[in-house]
């Protein structure tokens, strides 16, 4: 269920072109990915997710669903204005970064984008049929794929991450 439902996202996903959160801000320094993809984030927030992770929610689902995004966003007639891919020995990281100054650069840009996710993800079939199309986030479809954490970030000065318990 889960792969099936990947794809179909991530091409909803690229026509909002874009990433609701709830928590304490605070600072997560044992990231290894920081300093490589993105700097270190100077904030991070946990959400308790609503949904659980579905069986079918493996390391291979999460990488088709970012994989299914790139493959998106690589179609469309402008270039893509981020990257997203999973990171994490069993790709349970999800990274998005601006591939443009300008974009994601601050915490309600990104939580902008988010929102816009949120809305898009409760476009799908999935959400529909479990009944929670006005109730879960974007948050919780990453959690249902078997996500423990976003990262997002400008790719210079901005990262915050989101926990998903």
């Amino acid at each position: 269920m889960a792969v099936r439902m990947t794809i179909g996202l991530a091409a909803l996903l690229l026509a909002v072109a874009g990433v609701v959160a709830a928590g304490p801000v605070r600072a997560q320094s044992d990231d290894r990915h920081a300093g490589y993809y993105y700097p270190e984030p100077t904030s991070s927030e946990d959400y308790e997710a609503r949904a659980y992770t579905v069986p079918e929610a493996t390391r291979k689902a999460r990488i088709a669903f970012v994989t299914g995004i790139t493959n998106e966003q690589n179609k469309a007639p402008y270039p893509p204005q981020a990257a997203i891919f999973a990171k994490g020995s069993e790709a349970e990281k999800m990274i998005i970064v601006a591939l443009e100054d300008g974009r994601i650069d601050t915490i309600y840009r990104a939580r902008a984008i988010f929102a816009q996710m949120t809305a898009v993800s409760r476009l799908l079939p999935i959400f529909a049929e479990l009944g929670v199309e006005d109730y879960y986030t974007f948050f919780d479809l990453a959690k249902m794929l078997g996500f423990e954490q976003i990262t997002i970030s400008d790719g210079r000065d901005f990262a915050h991450q989101i926990i998903i318990k």
